[in-house]
C-alpha cells in the first residue's frame, strides 16, 4: 500500500467533447456513431499510462453529468441557456462512453441534479478530510476554486492537498499558477468569476466587468461583499454605476459559481481503489465496437511499452480479431521501447564502435538534434543512431551552458566525429532511414559538409501508403509522435517533455546528456521500428512504384533546392512594402469616408454591423457567433451588385495580405549568410502528392495581377545569371482529356488548338471574349467536381442555367462525366482514388451521412486522380532534370523553386539556348515509360533577370 493515498478525479465531460471533436466520423459494426467512444477510450487509456510514468494514483475515478439541469437551474432559469443541444450523433454515444468507463473496471459516478463539478468537490473535500491527496484532472476554472485546499488539524484533516492537471497542456495547476490566472488565491476564484460572469454557462456576472477589472476590484478590496460595499464610495464613473446596479446579480452569480462540497457520496472512496482491470470487460467492450487497433494494445502487452501498471493490462492477452489489413498490418515482433536502454557515446572510440556496427547491420536510423528548426540557421548539438530496437545511442556534440564558466560535458570533438562518420553515413552500401530526413540531410551537408545517402523516409513511406486515411478514428498525419501512437502504440518522449514551454525552455544543447539521450535515441529506435513496420507494407499495398519512382529520389533533390534558396531584392520589397503602406492608408481614408466613421477594417463583426445595419445593404446573414458574415464571397457579391464600400473592402484585404505575407515577410526570411530565401517543401503537406512550400509560401504569390507580378520581380537571378521558368500549359486539362477518353479535347491538344476556344464552340456554337472566358471558367470547374450553386456563383448566373451548362458539357463531353461517374463508385468501394502511378489518396468520408462532408469528399476524389498525376509528373521530372542537365554539360543549372506546375532555374545566360531543349524534353517525356499519355504535353519556358521576367 501506498504511504499516501492519492485520489484522481476525472472531469469525464471535458473529455467527451474533446473526443467528439478530434475524430472524424466512425460507426461501429451495428451503425451506431462512435467516434467519440473511440477518442474517449484512447484518451482514458494515454491518462491510466502517462499517470503511472509519473506518480500514479492508488484511487482513480471518473465524474460525469447526469443530465443538464441541476439545482442551479432553480435558483436562475437562464442558467446555461446559451448551450446549444448535443449533436445528433454524439447524444447515442454517452451510454456507451459509460460503458466504456466501466469496461476499464473504472467507477463512473453521476448524480441527478448534481453537475459533475458539485460531486468533485464532494469527494475531493472527502478525500482530505482522509489526509488524501487528490488531483482533478481538467482544465475547468470553477474548479480551481479547490486548488491547494488542505486539511487543517482544527477541523480533523490530516493535511490532503488538491492540485489539478491539464491533460490538453500536460501541466500541473497549483496555487502559483491559479494566482497567476486570476490575480487572487483559489479561495477568492469564485469572487472574481461573480464579477466577471462566465458566457459559457450564462453566468450574469455585472455587465462591463471583465477578468481584469474583476481580479483587481477582489484584489483591493479582499472579497467580493467588501467590494460591492465599497462600490458607493467610489469616484464616479460607469465602474461605480455598474457596480451598484449589478449587486443583485453579482451576488446571484456568486451562489452560481459556488462548488457544494457537501453532496451525499454516491459510491464510497474506498471503492475508487486501483485492484488492475480484469481482461474480459474491456476485450469484449472493444470487440463490440470493432475497435481493433485497441485490441492490439490490449493483446501482447502493447498498451504500456515500459512496464505494466494497475490500469493498463500490458501482461494481459486476449484473441484478436480477424487478420488485420491495409494500415492496421499486425505488428512486428519487437521487444517494448527501454529507454534506459540506450547509450551515450562520448568518446571516439566508442562512436568508431557504433560506426563498425551500423556497417555490419547495413541499415542505419538516424535523427539529429540542433539548436532551432530552420535547416539553413540551426547549430548542431548532437546525432543519434539506431540498428536495432532499444539498439540505440545518442552522440553529443554541442552541449553545454549558455556561458564561458558553463560546465560543458565530455563529448567528442565535433571533427572528430564528422571524420568518424561521414564514411557511414556517405556509403552506398548502408542505407540510413530518417523520419524526416531531408531535414537531416540539409543539416549535415550544411554543417558537417556529409552527403547523406542512400536513404529511406518513414514519413514519406506512411504518406504513399496512407495519404488522407485515418486508422480506426487516430489522425492521419505523418509525425513521428502520430505514426508511433498508432503503428507502434507507443507515446514518444516529446520536445517539451525534455526542453520545457514557454519562458521556461531552454536549448536543446543544454538539456542534461541523460535525458537528452533518451529523447535523442529514442527518436531514432522508434524511426528504426517504423521503418521495420511500414517497409513491408508497400509491396503487399500496391505503394513500392510510387514510393520507389517518384517519392525518395525526389527526397535529396528538393533537400538540396532548398539549400540553394533564391536570391530577393531587398530593396525592391521594402519599396513595395511602403507603396502598399501609403496605398493602404489611402484606402482606408477612402472607406472612413464612405462608411461616414472609421472603425476597425479587420474586424468582421465591426465591420459586418457597417455593412448591413448602418448602411442597409442587402444579404446579410448571421452565423452562430450572431455576427454577420463577410468573407470574401460576401463581399464581391456586394460589390458585384455596384456597392463601392465592399470592392474597397476587398482591395484593403488585398493589399494588406500582400504587404504582411510578402513584401514584409520575404524581407524577414532573407537569410543573413547567403542573402537568398531559403522556402521549405513539405513531400507530405498537399494529400494529393503536390509539393508545399512554407517559411515562406512561395506557391500563393498572385501571378494574374499587376500587383503579384511586382512581387516576382524581386526574385532575382544574381549577378552574370538569369532566372528560368519552365511550366506546364494547361496539364490538368490534357491529363482529365487523357484519363476520361475525351476525343474533342485530345484532338484540340494535339492540333495545338486554344482548348478553351474549342470548349466555347463545342458548348455555345461561337467563340467570342465572353463564351471563351465562361468556357474557361467550366472546363476547370468541372474537373473540381462543382455543383451548380458552386457554378452558378463563379459566372454569376441562376443556379438553373449553371445546371443546363452542366448538363451541355457533360452531352458535349461524355467521357467527362463518365470519368467522374466511375471515379466516384470506385472511391466509394475502396476507400481510396489513384493516380496514373499509382498513389492513392484515401477519403474516409465519402460516404459520410452528413451531407457537407460526403459532398466536399466526392469533390476532392473526382480531382485527386488528375491533381496527384500532374504532381507526379512535375517530380518524375524534377529527379530526372539534374541528370539531364549535367550529361549535356549544364552543370552550373540549378533548379531553385517548384510552384504548382512550373520550374524555376538559375543559370549562366550563356547556358540558356543549351538548357532550353533539355529542360523541355525532360518535362515533355516525364511521365515515360511508366505511362503513355494520349496527349501531348506542352510546356511554356522563359527567362530573364527576375522571375517575373522570365514568363
Amino acid at each position: 500500500m501506498a504511504d499516501k493515498q492519492h485520489l484522481y478525479l476525472v472531469d469525464g465531460s471535458a473529455y467527451i467533447f474533446r473526443a467528439y471533436h478530434r475524430l472524424p466520423p466512425l460507426t461501429n459494426p451495428a451503425g451506431t456513431p462512435v467516434g467519440a467512444v473511440y477518442g474517449y477510450t484512447t484518451m482514458l487509456w494515454k491518462l491510466a499510462e502517462d499517470l503511472d510514468k509519473a506518480d500514479g494514483p492508488t484511487h482513480l475515478a471518473v465524474i460525469l453529468d447526469k443530465a443538464s439541469h441541476s439545482f442551479r437551474n432553480d435558483l436562475y432559469a437562464e442558467y446555461k441557456a446559451n448551450r446549444p443541444e448535443p449533436p445528433e450523433d454524439l447524444r447515442p454515444q454517452f451510454p456507451l462512453i459509460r460503458d466504456a468507463t466501466r469496461a476499464f473496471s473504472i467507477p463512473c459516478i453521476e448524480e441527478a441534479g448534481l453537475e459533475a463539478d458539485d460531486l468533485i468537490a464532494s469527494y475531493a473535500r472527502a478525500a482530505t478530510r482522509r489526509g488524501w491527496d487528490v488531483t482533478i484532472v481538467s482544465s475547468d476554472k470553477d474548479l480551481m476554486q479547490l486548488v491547494g485546499q488542505c486539511g487543517a488539524p482544527d477541523d480533523g484533516c490530516e493535511g490532503g492537498c488538491i492540485d489539478m492537471l491539464d491533460t490538453m497542456k500536460n501541466q500541473r495547476i497549483d496555487v502559483p499558477e491559479v494566482v497567476e490566472k486570476f490575480g487572487v488565491p483559489p479561495e477568492l476564484v469564485g469572487d472574481v468569476l461573480a464579477l466577471m460572469g462566465d458566457s459559457v454557462d450564462n453566468v450574469p456576472g455585472i455587465f462591463g466587468v471583465g477578468p481584469k477589472t474583476a481580479s483587481k476590484l477582489i484584489q483591493d478590496h479582499g472579497s467580493l461583499t467588501a467590494a460591492l460595499d465599497a462600490a458607493p464610495g467610489m469616484k464616479a464613473g460607469k465602474l461605480r454605476e455598474r457596480l451598484i446596479e449589478g449587486r443583485p446579480m453579482a451576488e446571484l452569480s456568486r451562489v452560481l459559481v459556488q462548488l457544494k462540497e457537501d453532496c451525499d457520496l454516491p459510491m464510497e472512496l474506498d471503492s475508487f481503489r486501483l485492484d488492475g482491470v480484469p481482461p474480459e470487460p474491456l476485450a469484449a467492450f472493444l470487440t463490440e465496437h470493432g475497435f481493433t487497433s485497441l485490441l492490439k494494445r490490449l493483446d501482447g502487452g502493447r498498451g504500456s511499452p515500459d512496464r505494466a501498471t494497475n490500469l493498463n493490462p500490458a501482461k494481459l492477452t486476449t484473441t484478436s480479431p480477424a487478420a488485420p489489413q491495409g494500415n492496421i498490418q499486425a505488428l512486428p515482433d519487437l521487444p517494448p521501447v527501454d529507454r534506459s536502454a540506450y547509450e551515450c557515446v562520448q568518446t571516439a572510440e566508442r562512436l568508431q564502435h557504433w560506426v563498425d556496427r551500423a556497417f555490419a547491420a547495413r541499415l542505419v536510423a538516424i535523427d539529429t538534434e540542433t539548436s532551432a528548426l530552420d535547416a539553413m540557421q540551426a547549430e548542431l548539438s548532437g546525432i543519434s543512431l539506431a540498428i536495432g530496437p532499444n539498439d540505440a545511442c545518442y552522440i553529443p556534440l554541442g552541449h553545454g551552458g549558455s556561458d564561458m564558466f558553463a560546465e560543458v560535458p565530455p563529448q567528442v570533438d565535433r571533427h572528430v566525429a564528422y571524420d568518424l562518420l561521414r564514411p557511414l553515413l556517405e556509403n552506398d552500401a548502408v542505407l540510413k532511414v530518417g523520419q524526416n530526413i531531408k531535414y537531416d540531410i540539409n543539416i549535415l551537408s550544411r554543417c558537417a559538409n556529409i552527403a547523406v545517402g542512400p536513404v529511406d523516409d518513414t514519413m514519406i513511406i506512411s504518406f504513399a501508403l496512407d495519404a488522407g486515411r485515418s486508422l480506426d478514428g487516430i489522425g492521419g498525419g505523418h509525425g513521428m509522435d502520430e505514426l508511433a501512437q498508432r503503428h507502434l502504440s507507443h507515446a514518444t518522449l516529446t520536445f517539451k517533455d525534455i526542453c520545457g514551454t514557454g519562458k521556461k525552455t531552454i536549448p536543446f544543447g543544454q538539456v542534461p546528456l541523460d535525458r537528452a539521450t533518451e529523447y535523442a535515441a529514442e527518436d531514432a529506435d522508434v524511426t528504426w521500428r517504423l521503418h521495420r513496420h511500414l517497409k513491408p507494407r508497400l509491396a503487399i499495398e500496391g505503394g513500392t512504384r510510387i514510393y520507389q519512382t517518384v517519392d525518395r529520389p525526389l527526397i535529396p533533390v528538393v533537400a538540396a533546392m532548398e539549400r540553394h534558396g533564391i536570391r530577393v531584392d531587398r530593396q525592391a520589397l521594402a519599396g513595395l512594402s511602403e507603396k502598399f503602406a501609403g496605398e493602404i492608408a489611402r484606402i482606408e481614408g477612402e472607406i472612413f469616408d464612405n462608411a461616414g466613421q472609421s472603425f476597425t477594417i479587420g474586424s468582421p463583426k465591426q465591420l459586418g454591423d457597417i455593412l448591413f445595419d448602418k448602411l442597409g445593404y442587402k444579404g446579410g446573414r448571421k452565423g452562430k457567433s450572431g455576427q454577420y458574415s463577410t468573407d470574401q464571397a460576401v463581399l464581391e457579391k456586394l460589390a458585384a451588385d455596384g456597392a463601392t464600400l465592399p470592392r474597397m473592402i476587398l482591395e484593403w484585404r488585398q493589399l494588406s495580405k500582400l504587404k504582411t505575407t510578402y513584401t514584409d515577410a520575404l524581407q524577414a526570411a532573407i537569410d543573413p549568410g547567403t542573402g537568398r530565401v531559403h522556402t521549405s517543401y513539405s513531400l507530405v503537406g498537399a494529400q494529393t502528392g503536390r509539393l508545399s512550400s512554407t517559411d515562406p509560401n512561395l506557391q500563393n504569390i498572385p501571378i494574374r495581377t499587376a500587383i503579384g507580378r511586382q512581387i516576382r520581380e524581386a526574385f532575382v537571378a544574381e549577378p552574370g545569371n538569369v532566372l528560368v521558368a519552365a511550366d506546364y500549359s494547361q496539364i490538368e486539362l490534357r491529363l482529365a482529356a487523357h484519363m476520361a477518353d475525351v476525343p474533342p479535347l485530345k484532338e484540340a491538344f494535339a492540333e495545338g488548338q486554344d482548348i478553351h476556344s474549342r470548349t466555347a464552340e463545342e458548348m455555345f456554337g461561337t467563340v467570342d471574349r465572353d463564351t471563351r472566358a465562361r468556357a474557361k471558367t467550366i472546363n476547370f470547374a468541372i474537373l473540381y467536381g462543382i455543383s451548380r450553386w458552386g457554378l452558378a456563383g463563379r459566372l454569376e448566373i441562376e443556379a438553373d442555367e449553371a445546371q443546363a451548362m452542366i448538363d451541355r458539357y457533360f452531352e458535349r463531353f461524355p467521357g467527362i462525366q463518365r470519368y467522374i461517374v466511375q471515379t466516384l463508385e470506385s472511391v466509394r468501394e475502396r476507400g481510396y482514388s489513384e493516380t496514373l502511378f499509382g498513389r492513392k489518396t484515401w477519403f474516409p468520408r465519402i460516404n459520410s451521412k452528413a451531407i457537407n462532408e460526403r459532398q466536399g469528399s466526392e469533390r476532392a476524389a473526382i480531382n485527386a486522380p488528375i491533381q496527384g498525376t500532374s504532381a507526379d509528373i512535375i517530380k518524375r521530372a524534377m529527379v530526372r532534370m539534374g541528370p539531364a542537365l549535367a550529361e549535356a554539360g549544364l552543370g552550373h543549372a540549378r533548379m531553385l523553386l517548384q510552384v504548382h506546375d512550373e520550374l524555376v532555374f538559375e543559370m549562366p545566360e550563356g547556358d540558356v539556348d543549351a538548357a532550353r531543349p533539355v529542360i523541355e524534353r525532360v518535362m515533355a517525356q516525364a511521365a515515360r515509360p511508366a505511362v503513355e499519355l494520349s496527349v501531348p504535353l506542352a510546356i511554356d519556358i522563359g527567362h530573364g533577370l527576375s522571375w517575373d521576367a522570365a514568363h
